[in-house]
């Protein structure tokens, strides 16, 4: 059995991260295990190359919701990145932190360390951002962040049209307050994607004492007695194990984590006696607290052929998109999955914004199917903090077997409020004399629906996720917490888990890069440890 200091289990935006900042001073022996292969394919590294890795079997894990979850009956796809990387491998590159409450209702829930005064360093620690150093970003870190290389008419109309309608203009979301409309910025270097992989691990793979095995699938945590002390894994049809010397981390993401917790012995005993697991230690809370961003899609058809849709649909259009970003790296073939967007209240009285709207330069009414032949653009509300809780289980004692994932969509009704009241917004702004002379016609809901009830029913048919999992592993001090302030598992020695499913709510934004900074303040707090 081969022996590491450290054991990390996921190689995605945190496993990475922790990979890289944990082998730094070289006193260390670092061992990374990810399920899925190197981070080789091209359309990895083309930031357009999201659509094409939606269906990917090898690259990702193409989860799905329950069928009969929630108030909206159906199942939803839940990629997940399978990859060198992780989802910062195939998501959409938007680089949001979230709201400032958001990190200290975290503290208010009394997780120590974890105030937005307290993680900002860590958030500038991890940016090399495009715009240089200032209160709130910082230059000298591993994560590109910029601006688009070029500019799209409709983003720019869409902004316009949101401050003629009396919002905010707003040209940093992660600065003073994200209140506002504007232009985002993507985890990118020069028109490529930058995933965690190109942040962290390319450094690192050329440290001796760093060791990364791919298409490695952990199957249990090794235990002896309480204290974790090692990985089972399969690899190319054969179980292996790896021991760790000092700690097991689990950073495979708010799915997977809960999920080999599950295998190994640690949750819900009664879910664990259903699959014929032996109980090693009892924690309800794994699993639980599932919350995810929920949106609701608009569509429109527009009278410009400048959106993905003719880019897939018209050759000449694909022509000239592949030569201009071949040649400088610009136009749609280097776009995140949203130019603009903003961030706005569906109530007045509220103190921070509970919508993220985000304008995509393309329309599908199947889930990562092909566009429709119109040009067409997509403009989503996402609903923040929805009050809604789900819950992942294990479906069996196989560690190839897909968890069962219930989000639980929408079956708190203030959650369908805010989504109803957000159609009602953008609809609005879309009216503005700055965009609406782009617009043909609203598609989907259609102009034809304008009723509470029917437009209720169109969220239902029609909402999709925003592909953000947290909180299956929360931190806090509670009966229902599988995490103490440290990361540590409640109750188990040497194990900890660093990623998404630690946040005890989740954020006001995209969740890459939060998980990026849960991992460098981990990191910190490891090296501490070991170091006094």
């Amino acid at each position: 059995m081969d022996k590491f200091d450290f054991i990390i289990v996921g190689a995605g935006s945190a496993g990475c991260t922790l990979a890289s900042r944990l082998s730094e001073n070289g006193k260390y022996s670092v061992c990374i295990l990810e399920a899925g292969p190197k981070d080789t394919n091209p359309w990895i590294h083309v930031p357009i190359g999201y659509a094409k890795l939606f269906h990917n079997k090898k690259l990702n894990w193409m989860y799905k919701t329950k069928d009969d979850d929630g108030w909206i009956k159906r199942s939803i796809p839940a990629p997940r990145g399978k990859v060198l990387g992780g989802s910062s491998s195939i998501n959409g590159m938007i680089y949001i932190r979230g709201q400032k409450e958001d990190y200290n209702t975290w503290r208010q829930l009394g997780n120590t360390g974890w105030s937005y005064d307290d993680v900002l360093p860590y958030f500038k620690k991890s940016e090399i951002q495009e715009r240089g150093e200032d209160d709130y970003h910082g230059s000298n870190g591993n994560l590109h962040v910029q601006d688009h290389r070029d500019k799209h008419p409709l983003a720019d109309a869409y902004v316009e049209a949101a401050v003629d309608e009396g919002y905010e203009r707003n040209n940093d979301f992660n600065g003073e307050k994200q209140d506002g409309f504007g232009h985002f910025q993507w985890t990118q270097n020069k028109g490529r994607r930058w995933s965690a992989a190109k942040a962290y691990l390319e450094k690192a793979k050329k440290r001796k004492n760093v060791t990364i095995i791919t298409d490695a699938l952990a199957s249990k945590i090794l235990f002896k007695n309480k204290t974790a002390v090692g990985i089972e894994y399969i690899s190319k049809g054969k179980t292996l194990k790896v021991e760790a010397n000092k700690e097991v981390i689990l950073s495979l993401g708010a799915f997977n984590s809960p999920q080999l917790l599950q295998l190994s012995g640690i949750g819900n005993k009664e879910i664990l006696q259903k699959y014929n697991i032996e109980s090693v230690h009892e924690l309800k809370g794994v699993g639980e607290n599932l919350q995810d961003h929920i949106n609701a899609p608009i569509m429109y058809e527009l009278n410009k052929p400048f959106t993905a849709n003719d880019v897939f649909h018209k050759l000449h259009v694909r022509i000239g998109a592949g030569l201009n970003y071949l040649l400088n790296r610009k136009g749609l073939l280097h776009m995140g999955v949203a130019y603009s967007g903003g961030f706005f209240k569906t109530d007045q009285s509220l103190e921070t914004p509970d919508i993220q709207s985000l304008v995509l330069m393309f329309s599908s009414t199947a889930i990562g199917g092909a566009p429709h032949k119109f040009p067409g653009v997509t403009v989503v509300s996402t609903l923040l903090r929805p009050e809604s809780r789900g819950y992942v289980r294990i479906s069996s004692n196989n560690p190839k077997d897909a968890p069962e994932i219930a989000p639980n969509y929408l079956s708190v009704e203030r959650d369908r409020m805010k989504l109803l009241e957000s159609i009602k917004i953008v609809r609005k702004i879309f009216n503005n004399k700055n965009i609406s002379s782009f617009v043909v016609e609203e598609k989907y809901p259609g102009s034809s629906l304008n009723t509470d009830e029917e437009l209720l029913n169109y969220i239902k048919d029609y909402c999709r996720t925003s592909y953000h999992p947290v909180g299956t592993c929360k931190m806090g001090s509670d009966n229902m917490a599988v995490v103490d302030e440290e990361l540590k598992v409640r109750g188990i020695k040497s194990l900890r888990v660093v990623d998404a499913s630690i946040m005890p709510t989740l954020v006001s934004g995209n969740t890459n890069a939060p998980t990026i900074m849960i991992a460098e303040k981990a990191s910190d707090m490891i090296l501490k440890e070991y170091t006094n």
